[in-house]
């Protein structure tokens, strides 16, 4: 059995290997970002609130982390092969349900599948091409998964406004349908199978429920703290406890249980836990600036969606063509000095966000994104190739689902604390700001008395003076605003600088793997 397996890994080019694992991979990850430009539309189809619509992104984050965490116990029970088109098919049918949806609820359940199918995606492409490259080449097939993964969920953006601008919303979900049929094609045809398959002898329930529960009671308190204003709200509080129990459950009884869900102990491994940290913290800094600048955008400059979708395409360019370099840049330069340049590019980048303000043109926009590209790859490339490198071939798949775990915490959490850090902030700058709106201030009150004027030529001066009011009022929410955006960037900016040195304790000369 173990010698047809070899066999036909053998004659199965890797680049084929390749193709058929990246497809799926890199539409799930265009679905995913291109939702987000979307949620105004599908809201407004459906006659519901945004904070209702939500739940439409907070769905699928929930099936996918859990099933992130499961992927090497799944593969190990079903086999690579079948576990891959299983996946591959369960994303279909979700796409399906979510392109047909006569209402949110189906919506939500056809995202919900949608998580559960794409879920594994991102950790078993990362396992197979590591394991499926020859160790000279693992650059170049970490920078395969960066185009899957990077270039298509910085491309979603734009794809979905697009798709939003120019036709029906569903057509998010429709693409993924022929996409998903042949993959599985694929998949059957030229995934060899798992080399070294763990037997599974019992179902790990304890652990599945407990990893359920923390992460589904930790979205629902991440999505919807904000809205509640977090800890003043009761059912926030007890569900922040249930989670914290739920975690601490779930490490103690990973840890200790003899056929647990995953082998936490991983974390031994130093370059697996900096490279994690590094890994996580680059997945925050890409997502934030993904999030708010279409935010800032759309809100407050009045950019429709394809338009601000497209601020972020320069950051493609600059990815692709960084991710042709980026292979022979790591045969020859200590790609520990490459994850610092690219942690000083992403903090450079996102320092040249601080001086938005109301009257900037795209190409400002477009330049700190172009630069960010050059950054991502930097980092996430080498980080990819070294945070699994030293871990026994065993443990490819669990180590990858880890890794692709904490960065999916990390980024929902940070995500949610951005969008909170940009409402407090505003909140805090409108304190700040409306001292100056005073009867006290010679300045203002010139400003208000020439503002009226012009509006007495169409209404009376009471009316006038009103209007007056309201505009400069809402001239200070958008000051605000803009402020806290700019509070967040510099925050985000800090953290990249902070990072850099920590490249260098990453360890570089891994030569061979230990096969168990």
């Amino acid at each position: 059995m173990a010698e047809n397996t070899d066999t036909n890994e053998k004659k199965t080019p890797v680049w084929l290997i390749a193709v058929s694992i990246l497809l799926p991979t890199a539409f799930a990850m265009l679905a995913t970002s291109a939702t987000n430009v979307a949620i105004p539309h599908i809201a407004g189809f459906f006659g519901s609130t945004i904070d209702e619509a939500n739940w439409v992104i907070t769905s699928y984050m929930i099936a996918n982390a859990c099933l992130i965490l499961m992927t090497g116990w799944l593969e190990n029970l079903m086999g690579r092969k079948n576990f891959l088109k299983v996946f591959i098919s369960i994303f279909t049918i979700g796409s399906v349900i979510c392109a047909i949806a006569p209402n949110l609820n189906y919506l939500v359940l056809g995202r919900l599948i949608q998580g559960i199918g794409g879920g594994p995606m991102m950790p078993i492409s990362q396992a197979i091409l590591i394991s499926s490259f020859p160790f000279e080449k693992r650059g170049f097939a970490m920078s395969l998964f960066g185009l899957a993964v990077m270039v298509f969920s910085i491309l979603g953006p734009s794809f979905g406004g697009f798709i939003v601008d120019n036709s029906a919303w569903q057509w998010i979900y429709y693409i993924n349908i022929p996409i998903g049929i042949l993959s599985v094609i694929l998949v059957h045809c030229n995934i060899p199978e798992l080399e070294f398959r763990k037997k599974i002898e019992k179902i790990d329930f304890p652990g599945m429920i407990s990893l359920v529960i923390w992460l589904l009671t930790m979205q629902v308190v991440l999505d919807k703290g904000q809205q509640y204003n977090w800890f003043d709200c009761a059912w926030i509080c007890w569900l922040t406890g249930i989670s914290a129990c739920a975690f601490a459950f779930f490490l103690v009884w990973e840890l200790e249980y003899k056929n647990a869900l995953v082998n936490l102990r991983v974390f031994k491994d130093k370059n697996f836990v900096i490279g994690t940290i590094l890994g996580a913290s680059v997945n925050v800094i890409i997502y934030v600036t993904i999030l708010l600048l279409p935010q800032f955008l759309q809100n407050m400059m009045g950019y429709t969606a394809m338009i601000s979708g497209f601020s972020l395409a320069p950051r493609v360019i600059s990815c692709v063509i960084m991710l042709i370099i980026i292979g022979p840049l790591m045969n020859i330069i200590d790609n520990r000095f490459l994850i610092a340049s690219g942690f000083f590019f992403l903090g450079l980048s996102t320092i040249m966000f601080m001086n938005l303000n109301l009257s900037v043109s795209f190409s400002y926009v477009a330049i700190p994104n172009i630069i960010m590209g050059v950054g991502v790859i930097l980092v996430f490339i080498p980080v990819s190739s070294l945070v699994l490198g030293t871990l026994p071939k065993s443990e490819l798949s669990n180590g990858a689902s880890l890794h692709s775990l904490c960065k999916c915490v990390a980024t929902a959490f940070v995500i949610s604390m951005s969008s909170t850090l940009v409402a407090r902030h505003s909140q805090m700058h409108q304190v700040y700001l409306v001292r100056h709106l005073s009867n006290f201030n010679l300045i203002f009150q010139q400003k208000l008395a020439a503002l009226t004027h012009t509006f007495m030529a169409s209404t009376s001066h009471f009316a006038a003076q009103h209007k007056a009011g309201a505009y400069f009022y809402k001239q200070l929410l958008v000051q605000s605003k803009l402020m806290a955006f700019v509070d967040v960037f510099e925050l985000f900016a800090l953290i990249a600088f902070i990072l850099i040195p920590y490249a260098f304790a990453l360890k570089v000369n891994i030569k061979e793997r230990k096969e168990n």
